[in-house]
């Protein structure tokens, strides 16, 4: 007879990474018992799947507000998903909390890199180049891969889901965002923000 997992490690299973009951427990049997191994493989399976689901519209979601400091900053940012039974889940409001949180703290200007306008895009990409020049003479080649290092940490700086999670820096908000969709099972987008601050 094969191994068979015990309820609690089941249950253990699936508080760590929301999968349904079934797959938690073929994670186990397959990983005989082994909690960290199983969680890996539910992980995989997880994030195999937001690729596909970022494709599905998501019209519903929240809007939270985040007030840091004393109030002496607040955050307004709307999150979406694709039904309101999800929008109204616990995991859910904890990524709303947590984004919310993430531009409190780090102050991002844009969303992602998409929604960086172009003119901002070009501006930032010819003060990079610049300052490249008056460093030294480089060779062409040398100049453009230098100005793509240099505009990567610029997006991890300034969009949102390019920046380090401030509270585990091994990933970013994309990363929070895309362990969220693995959970609850359906897309979600980080809509708009707006980070007020006093005296600016």
């Amino acid at each position: 007879m094969g191994f068979s997992p015990s309820a609690d490690d089941i249950r253990e299973i699936r508080r760590i990474t929301g999968a349904g009951m079934l797959d938690c427990k073929k994670a186990l049997t397959e990983t005989e018992g082994n909690i960290a191994k199983a969680t890996d493989i539910l992980r995989k399976k997880g994030l195999a799947l937001v690729a596909k689901k970022s494709e599905r519209v998501a019209s519903m979601g929240l809007i939270t507000s985040y007030i840091h400091l004393g109030g002496k900053v607040g955050v307004l940012v709307e999150i979406n998903c694709e039904s309101d039974f999800v929008a109204k889940t616990d995991e859910f409001k904890a990524l709303l909390h947590e984004v919310a949180m993430q531009i409190a703290a780090a102050n991002p200007s844009y969303v992602s890199q998409n929604n960086i306008p172009e003119d901002d895009l070009n501006r930032e990409k010819e003060v990079q180049l610049d300052r490249v020049k008056q460093e030294g003479d480089k060779p062409e080649n040398i100049l453009e891969k230098i100005v793509e290092g240099r505009m990567k940490k610029f997006y991890s700086e300034n969009c949102l889901l390019d920046q380090a999670y401030i509270k585990d820096d091994s990933k970013t908000v994309k990363d929070l965002v895309n362990e969220t969709i693995a959970k609850v099972g359906e897309n979600i987008v980080i809509g708009r923000f707006a980070r007020f601050q006093i005296g600016d």
